[in-house]
């Protein structure tokens, strides 16, 4: 199964650069150094899909060059995740249709706490339109393709990793579950985050990043939700064993390896 993918954003909550920080991340001319908030496009055969709707999310649609969404897949409620949702309005708009969202219900919860104008009775004219699609830890499904929730955890927050053909995305984790490292056997491409070099109480380190990434043994594997302490990208690329790269903001790769399967191996 082809899967093409863009990120978005590979930035952490406040994103890179950090207002009025002048350390050489937060300087640097390198556009590699410059990330909005983690999100990513998934493409397949039958549909395009965003991970996560950060306070980015008009802003990266418009850079990507993105007309169509047939789907919003959340991985948790924090803010830097979901405070977009509003800019969902122009896909409705082009579409006449409304917006598909896939969240659990602790995040629907938030969603309509947040966005309580889109969800009351009589919403005003305008509003965005959207139909709540209640995930958990089962499969689901998106215009046909098959997506496998990766439960992970954010210190004491679940947190949904998903899987659709060869590509896994998982972001804001610093524990995996039994069944999310089940269902990364066979992977292709894996994407994780990777934060800082110094210990965090709710994200991988850079350190246990490259441990997890050589344990579940992607063909290729991409860090994101990249905080400025961990370094300048072309510097910290350096670092990184064969098979590991850190992803950036407009970089496209894709995943032909195989979808996973109950009877795997």
């Amino acid at each position: 199964m082809q899967v093409d993918f863009k990120f978005l954003g590979t930035g952490t909550s406040q994103g890179v650069p950090i207002i009025g920080c002048t350390c050489d991340v937060c300087v640097s001319t390198d556009s590699r150094d410059q990330r909005l908030r983690s999100s990513i496009v998934i493409q397949t055969e039958s549909a395009q899909v965003i991970i996560d709707s950060g306070p980015d999310f008009r802003q990266q649609c418009l850079r990507a060059g993105l007309d169509r969404l047939d789907g919003l897949v959340m991985t948790h409620e924090h803010k830097d995740h979901v405070a977009g949702l509003d800019d969902i309005r122009p896909f409705n708009f082009r579409s006449g249709l409304d917006m598909p969202v896939f969240a659990t219900a602790a995040v629907q919860e938030a969603l309509k706490r947040e966005f309580h104008y889109i969800f009351r009775p009589n919403p005003y004219p305008g509003v965005p339109k959207v139909v709540l699609e209640t995930i958990h830890e089962d499969p689901f499904e998106i215009h046909g393709d098959r997506w496998w929730p990766l439960p992970v955890m954010h210190h004491k927050l679940p947190v949904l990793g998903f899987r659709v053909g060869g590509l896994a995305y998982i972001t804001d984790a610093n524990h995996f579950s039994d069944l999310a490292l089940e269902r990364l056997q066979g992977v292709d491409v894996l994407v994780l985050n990777a934060l800082r070099r110094e210990p965090h109480l709710s994200h991988f380190t850079f350190e246990q990043a490259i441990q997890w990434a050589q344990r579940i043994g992607a063909r290729k594997t991409y860090f994101t939700h990249i905080s400025h302490q961990l370094g300048r990208h072309a510097e910290v690329e350096l670092e990184l064993p064969e098979g590991i790269a850190l992803a950036y903001d407009g970089l496209s790769d894709r995943s032909t390896g195989p979808e996973y399967r109950l009877d795997y191996p």
